[in-house]
């Protein structure tokens, strides 16, 4: 089981012992007060990971926004990987991909009703979200699970089932950015991309493996796929139906290996699946374009493209795509589901709770004027509670 897991380079483990002495300082400075965590009266929940590489955060936070859109203000502030500018910026409709990245473009196109901010500085970005809408009553942090410049009020860690972080070690020998004790801070903890037929045991093994505290809320998550959706000619595509269809998988994704296995599934043994992998956050170059032209080619027909939503918001945006590829190219949207009866609904219900508790703009006492909570530093107890005087 181990094995599957994790790719250890054995030879680089000093350098590891280095890298984890550094990173045990840093968190030191940070859990004595040296280095501040600053709290904010708008609830914050961090979405992030203590690996290297891909573990959901983006359906994760995609689900979140769902769950709390219809009924508050939702903002979401990232980092704005790769993105070609600098500073604080709030996406418009005219906001472009190269503005704020991949992922914060996906989720203003998605839901353009609210708030996409990018900042590398996470506490400078939040200022400027509740400057700029002072009505926002939750800011959804984007992979912060380590930028402890902010103290959210829920800390939420994905590890990917595929990659288990007990399994692995620190960088560079193995894929984690801090020591394994670093999941200790995280309220809620989350195994991502577990295969959809999971059986009890093994959620009763993982249970175990984690070592979570008892303040510590465990949950489970499967991949499920909405209906592809074509990318230049707007057309629909019942994934079912592509089992007659030679189908090229491109994926510009850090761990696509469950994307593949359960897209094998879907389409059986009768359809021939070619997959051409990108690195994460690929910016499509024209040497990339040449090789997607010449390999959708060759490709006998039927045939169709098949690509994450993150990869379709890049694409989209080069030149140079034949027309064919153009036409046979379809995004295919990526939802997570919890898998254990009544999990979806207790994470759902903490939540809400945690918003609703401690908005600045919900009425919390019926017919009295609501003072404005406390802000406060490196605090020892939950650092969203509203005090009042």
């Amino acid at each position: 089981m181990e094995g599957d897991f994790i790719k250890i380079r054995e030879s680089l483990i000093p350098l590891s012992w280095l890298y984890g002495a550094a990173v045990n300082i840093r968190n030191f400075c940070f859990d004595i007060g040296l280095l501040k965590s600053q709290a904010f009266h708008v609830p914050v929940i961090a979405v992030g990971n203590i690996t290297v590489g891909g573990t959901g955060k983006t359906p994760h936070v995609e689900y979140l926004v769902r769950l709390l859109k219809d009924k508050f203000n939702v903002a979401v502030l990232s980092r704005g990987y790769k993105r070609k500018t600098n500073g604080y910026l709030l996406a418009d409709t005219n906001t472009t991909v190269y503005d704020i990245g991949d992922e914060p473009y996906q989720l203003k196109r998605k839901f353009p009703n609210i708030s996409v901010a990018v900042d590398r500085k996470r506490v400078h970005g939040i200022r400027q979200l509740t400057e700029d809408n002072e009505d926002i009553d939750v800011i959804f942090l984007d992979d912060a699970y380590q930028h402890r410049y902010v103290k959210p009020g829920v800390n939420i860690l994905l590890v990917d089932y595929h990659r288990l972080i007990i399994y692995d070690k620190l960088l560079p020998a193995g894929r984690l950015r801090e020591p394994l004790k670093g999941k200790n801070r995280a309220d809620i903890v989350i195994v991502t991309k577990c295969p959809k037929k999971l059986k009890p045991m093994e959620f009763r093994v993982l249970r175990k493996a984690l070592d979570l505290y008892p303040y510590q809320h465990l949950y489970f998550t499967t991949l499920d796929y909405d209906q592809p959706y074509g990318v230049f000619n707007g057309q629909s595509l019942q994934l079912a139906a592509a089992q007659s269809n030679n189908v090229l998988l491109i994926s510009g994704i850090a761990s696509p290996r469950q994307l593949q296995e359960d897209i094998e599934s879907t389409l059986g043994d009768s359809c021939r699946l070619e997959l051409l992998t990108f690195s994460d956050h690929h910016r499509f170059r024209s040497k990339d374009v040449e090789r997607i032209n010449e390999t959708f080619a060759a490709m006998p027909s039927p045939r169709i493209i098949i690509t994450t939503e993150k990869d379709a918001v890049r694409l989209s945006a080069v030149d140079g795509l034949s027309e064919d590829v153009r036409q046979a190219l379809y995004a295919l949207p990526i939802r997570i589901r919890f898998m254990q009866d009544e999990q979806a609904e207790n994470f759902d219900q903490f939540i809400k709770s945690y918003v609703v508790k401690n908005s600045r703009n919900s009425i919390l006492v019926k017919g009295k004027k609501k003072e404005k909570p406390a802000i406060s530093e490196n605090s020892s107890k939950r650092s969203n509670t509203i005090s009042f005087k």
